[in-house]
């Protein structure tokens, strides 16, 4: 014991010395991140990537959302190794859409896949959706190499041609007709804009012209939840909460549900401002809409857990890693929020 008690001694020191460490390091990340954020944004955030294009050789460049509004709904799909779910997603997806389309001609809608590096037939089986329906209403962006969902979904918001945009994930866990919810919601953030704003209630206004964002909510799903999760899995889930409530702060109780819809407005302030390319994206995004003062609200939907998750043990610290990223890089404005970004909508 006499040998140990030196390393003993020294223990606390070490612990401290480490933390110290991490602290620095996590420090020197907020700024490598805002480097390189600050470099695309050098290079033009209306840079905006190729089509996947199954009949052609031809390369067609994506359209951006500082165009002009040419649809009225854009859904991007973020899907990473989605072969064995996104064939049912897409089938019920474009079952609901064309419904709506036979009920209202004026109804016009885009999905795009954003293939974020998958190694399987993920794209592949898009470019049957591709044949079947046409390039005009389903696209696919392909990143080379895996960069995070968060990433996936930016690309696809700022390559969108609707004055909605919709963000879903590829597994089908949310109830597409539940969009709707997320449609009445805007519409009534639209109304209260124009009331606020003291314009003509009866005149026609562009509904992808004010920024409104409204988040599909499991929260109403969370006591049942919690009696099927493991015992460690609900304790890191109340752990990553009170993370979230100490960097968003309060009024958004279910940031991580993957069903959110963003009129073209908030989309052009948010996503070119989006750093974080993983995990907690959805975290940043709400405390982006409250520094730039864009109404925010939940939506109770239709949620079904489906078997495959990607999350794993190491994936919480991964997001508790972010979580600081985001507390830091804003907090001590390493991270700056461009606000000259909105163009036409």
């Amino acid at each position: 014991m006499a040998l140990l008690s030196p390393l003993i001694d020294l223990q606390p020191l070490t612990l401290a010395a480490l933390v110290l460490v991490v602290a620095v390091g996590i420090w020197l990340l907020s700024y490598v991140v805002d480097w390189l954020h600050e470099l695309e944004l050098g290079a033009g955030i209306g840079y905006v990537p190729f089509m996947e294009d199954p009949s052609s050789l031809d390369r067609a460049q994506f359209p951006s959302v500082f165009d002009k509004s040419t649809k009225y709904l854009s859904l991007i799909m973020p899907a990473f190794n989605e072969q064995n779910r996104i064939r049912s997603t897409l089938d019920e997806t474009f079952s609901y859409l064309q419904e709506r389309v036979k009920k209202d001609k004026s109804f016009t809608y885009e999905i795009i896949i954003v293939d974020d590096g998958s190694k399987d037939n993920t794209t592949k089986i898009g470019f049957e959706y591709i044949n079947k329906y046409g390039l005009d209403v389903i696209r696919i962006l392909k990143q080379g190499v895996n960069q995070g969902k968060g990433a996936a979904v930016r690309k696809g918001m700022l390559c969108s041609r609707g004055q909605l945009l919709l963000m879903l994930d590829a597994d089908g866990a949310s109830r597409i007709t539940d969009l709707e919810k997320l449609e009445a919601q805007i519409a009534n953030g639209v109304q209260k804009h124009q009331a606020s704003s003291k314009q003509n209630l009866t005149s026609k206004l562009d509904v992808g012209s004010v920024p409104v964002v409204a988040f599909g909510s499991r929260a109403h799903l969370e006591k049942q939840a919690l009696a099927t999760r493991k015992w460690y899995r609900n304790l890191l889930m109340k752990a990553f909460h009170l993370c979230v409530l100490l960097v968003a702060g309060p009024g958004v109780r279910d940031t991580q549900c993957g069903f959110k819809m963003f009129t073209r407005s908030a989309a052009q302030q948010l996503f070119p401002n989006l750093r974080l390319k993983r995990w907690c994206f959805d975290v940043e995004l709400v405390y982006l809409c409250k520094r730039l003062r864009i109404p925010v609200s939940e939506v109770s939907i239709t949620w079904a857990e489906i078997p495959g998750s990607k999350v794993r043990f190491y994936s919480f610290v991964h997001m508790l890693l972010e979580l600081v990223l985001v507390r830091l890089g804003y907090g001590f404005h390493i991270w700056k929020i461009h606000t000259n970004s909105s163009k036409s909508t």
